[in-house]
């Protein structure tokens, strides 16, 4: 019994020096030589592992950009400095980088929207959609249950009272998180400098919208004639922003009945009409809210209570007598054209 217990030690001796010297052949004829790029890019990025980019956390787009497969400004969080730092680590361009940020497209609480049931279960807005709907009468609408809240890595999403998502622009770094989960749709990420959003995403005709809830798109069409810039078009009954060709003026929130248009910038100049006025009226002709009067050839006057600060009228005065003061401000760039500061 010994002698065959001696020699199942030894076999299996045998088989376990024969299987680790394969082991150590494999190990060096199979290693995988690491680039050190890898480890200087990743103490680059933010370490969010918010996905934003679309490699698996923030390792795996650290070896997407060594290897070639991912730019330099493929994080959304870490910004123009964060790609900007890697392209020098890397040897490459960082490229360009807008920032961007979540915008919800719903205003909808329960103060100003019709509620069609009550939902008793998982707070989460994937589920109450699963079991029985959205509670709301207005099916487009946010659901209000802060799915959005609960994915976002950077705490930038607040949901008050009135079950009303709104994003912290301070916070949020466009990461998009939000975006994937919500199950009605209703987020969007825009460029940063855009501040006039469309604040409803129902597809109903105006009287049903109007009836479920109050601060709903009617499909008035009212934004898309005033418009100076062709930037709203309209979408099955839906007003949409063409946010390449908006301008931030804000004259679409300015005309919409409902207030489904919401401005964001929190105070805009006013208009001001100076000595040079010659009484042309081209400002009084643009002017979208009718805040000008005046006869022709007498100087004009700004109703400052109506002015909404769209400086319209300012680039249309032939004589440059019409000046935007006050917050944010406007300025003349170089060829006539309208900047804000």
């Amino acid at each position: 019994m010994q002698s065959v217990v001696a020699k199942s030690m030894i076999a299996l001796t045998g088989m376990a020096a024969i299987f680790g010297a394969v082991l150590a052949v494999a190990s060096r004829i199979f290693v995988v030589h690491r680039d050190p790029r890898v480890e200087q890019v990743l103490e680059l990025l933010p370490g969010a592992n918010c996905g934003a980019c679309g490699f698996p956390g923030c390792q795996g787009l650290a070896e997407a950009m060594v290897q070639g497969e991912a730019a330099p400004n493929a994080c959304p969080p870490g910004g123009a400095e964060t790609a900007s730092a890697i392209a020098d680590a890397l040897g490459g361009d960082a490229g360009d980088v807008v920032p961007k940020v979540a915008v919800v497209h719903c205003k909808g609480g329960l103060s100003n929207s019709v509620q069609r049931l009550e939902y008793e279960g998982i707070e989460d807005c994937r589920a109450a959609l699963l079991v029985g709907g959205n509670p709301k009468a207005c099916i487009f609408g946010c659901l209000g249950f802060g799915t959005c809240k609960t994915v976002c890595p950077f705490d930038a999403v607040e949901l008050d009272e009135e079950g009303i998502v709104h994003i912290d622009r301070v916070k949020c770094t466009g990461c998009g998180n939000c975006v994937i989960a919500c199950p009605v749709n209703i987020m969007e990420l825009v460029s940063e400098d855009m501040r006039v959003h469309i604040k409803c995403s129902s597809h109903d005709k105006g009287a049903a919208a109007k009836k479920v809830c109050t601060v709903a798109c009617i499909a008035c069409r009212l934004c898309v004639k005033k418009c100076p810039t062709d930037a709203i078009h309209m979408d099955d009954n839906l007003a949409v922003i063409d946010y390449s060709k908006c301008t931030n003026c804000g004259v679409c929130a300015a005309v919409c009945p409902t207030d489904a248009i919401v401005d964001e910038i929190p105070a805009r100049p006013k208009a001001v009409i100076g000595g040079k006025c010659e009484g042309a009226g081209k400002c009084k002709e643009v002017c979208p809210v009718k805040a000008i009067e005046g006869e022709p050839g007498e100087r004009h006057e700004i109703i400052r209570e109506k002015c909404i600060g769209c400086g319209l009228c300012m680039e249309a005065c032939p004589t440059k007598a019409v000046n935007m003061v006050g917050a944010l401000g406007h300025q003349r760039a170089k060829g006539g054209a309208l900047e804000s500061e």
